[in-house]
């Protein structure tokens, strides 16, 4: 089973595994426009454990994401180790990754992903279960830097000792949520702490300020989540070191983005893309027209005749 290789030669620009939004048609486009890494979406160990179609076809990769990481969250010892023989059995994964930040109400009180942090032995044993029984190349770990106060020393001593090979870091503590100010100093002192690979996330929403967290934190890569929502050429962006992007390439991944929903969703996929269009369209004349408009589309040629009609190609 070849297994590809994550190169740090220079610094890797990684897709946030993001719920509803970075599935396997969003995951296609970032990785064929600049991202270097792409992470499923988070998935229940539980769920895997008992293998449910759904969960399974949110663990199906694209043929271009190599190399591709399955993201896990739970709380009990003996699910994650079946969720983790489950995925032995897929090819084409080349690690599993532990959320250990998910600020959710219903993840953290269930004992899994923010909540692992203010369990720190806990949050080892599970991370090590899956080192010990994984096939795949990599195991990591997407952390904060705290449940309410911040232990960004103690967490990265934790999770590199129960043997991750990577440590994604989403500068916030749980109690941060999404709105406190992202501590790129909590990242850094991460990033010292350990001899692994640091990756820099939250609110990485520009190419400048990709670049920035680089210089300042020293991380060995950006993870972005929200910030390419409506936005994915953020990667063309870090990738090709061109901040300015054209209007005809913006709508060529717009429409390659639809495509991909409809090849992997059919009609419904259609249907889901509204969300994506109302973030694509922000900031374009007529766009509140053009939001009303894709609501009660229902045909999928309709809609990709008014993504043609309404993008312009031209700056």
């Amino acid at each position: 089973m070849s297994q590809h290789i994550l190169d740090f030669s220079r610094p890797l620009v990684v897709l946030a595994p993001l719920a509803g939004y970075t599935d396997l048609p969003f995951r296609t486009v970032a990785k064929k426009f600049g991202v270097d890494l792409t992470i499923s979406e988070m998935i229940s160990s539980n769920a895997l454990a008992y293998a449910n179609e759904k969960t399974l076809k949110m663990v199906e990769k694209a043929h271009n994401e190599n190399p591709y990481i399955v993201q896990i969250s739970g709380s009990k010892i003996e699910m994650i180790r079946m969720a983790v023989e489950k995925l032995n059995e897929i090819d084409g994964i080349d690690g599993i990754d532990l959320n250990c930040g998910c600020p959710a109400p219903k993840v953290f009180h269930h004992g899994s992903g923010s909540n692992l942090l203010g369990d720190l032995p806990r949050l080892q044993a599970i991370l090590g279960t899956i080192k010990k029984y994984s096939n795949k190349k990599y195991t990591t770990a997407k952390v904060r830097i705290g449940v309410t106060e911040k232990i960004p020393y103690d967490i990265a001593r934790a999770v590199e000792d129960a043997g991750a090979d990577m440590i994604s870091v989403h500068g916030r503590t749980k109690a941060g949520g999404y709105k406190s100010e992202v501590d790129y100093d909590a990242i850094k002192v991460i990033k010292d702490a350990v001899s692994v690979p640091v990756i820099a996330n939250g609110d990485i929403t520009s190419y400048q300020k990709a670049k920035d967290v680089l210089a300042y934190t020293g991380a060995n890569g950006v993870m972005i989540g929200r910030g390419a929502v409506g936005n994915p050429w953020i990667f063309h962006q870090i990738a090709t070191g061109e901040e300015f992007v054209s209007s005809a390439l913006k709508k060529e991944i717009i429409k390659e983005h639809y495509e991909s929903m409809i090849a992997h969703y059919g009609y419904h996929g259609m249907i889901m893309f509204r969300k994506h269009l109302h973030t694509y369209s922000k900031g374009i004349d007529g766009a509140s027209e053009f939001r009303q408009k894709v609501n009660y589309i229902i045909e999928i040629n309709e809609m990709r005749e008014i993504i043609e009609s309404f993008f312009p190609e031209f700056d």
